[in-house]
């Protein structure tokens, strides 16, 4: 018979996989304190991100159960598993806190979005890459630069059309 906890948690965690497209990053938490966990927790909650503690075991059977990836190699040791809504963003806390505590903690040992296995090396990667906020004003700033050009070049026109119609009132005045 299965321990009651057990099930809740395998219950949580494939809820949680399913939110977010089975995506999440699996890291090392061992050797935190108390209050550097407490400290994880919080910036990965500002990145709309949280740390899940479970057995590795709970892990492999949510993966199977919901037909992913398994990522038998990487579950040895402590693990926990970050969900996230941007993977950049709680990849970018991840390496800044562990940079940060200079401890290496929380080690990033492996990934999975989108079904994409990721390892800790191309998870660490994603931290490099802008944000999705930086993303996103990068492509307004290209899809306007177009229009502002065009508005300058119609500004142009007409600057010369008013200065054509200057010159043509002062030599009319001039006639006079």
């Amino acid at each position: 018979m299965p321990n009651p906890r057990n099930v809740r948690l395998l219950g949580e965690i494939k809820s949680a996989l399913e939110a977010t497209g089975g995506s999440f990053f699996l890291v090392d938490y061992q050797g935190l304190t108390a209050a550097e966990d407490h400290e994880l927790r919080r910036r990965l909650r500002e990145q709309r991100a949280r740390l899940f503690v479970a057995k590795n075991t709970l892990i492999r059977i949510a993966l199977k159960e919901l037909e992913q990836p398994a990522l038998d190699d990487h579950l040895k040791g402590p693990s926990a598993l970050v969900f996230f809504e941007d993977p950049v963003a709680a990849a970018k806390a991840l390496v800044k806190f562990a940079e940060e505590l200079g401890k290496e903690i929380p080690r990033i040992k492996a990934g999975l979005l989108s079904g994409q296995v990721l390892g800790a090396s191309e998870v660490e990667d994603l931290a490099k890459l802008p944000s999705e906020e930086e993303l996103k004003a990068e492509l307004v700033g290209v899809l306007t630069a177009p229009l502002q050009e065009l508005a300058g070049v119609l500004g142009g026109a007409q600057r010369e059309l008013v200065g054509l119609f200057e010159a043509q009132a002062k030599k009319l005045e001039e006639a006079a």
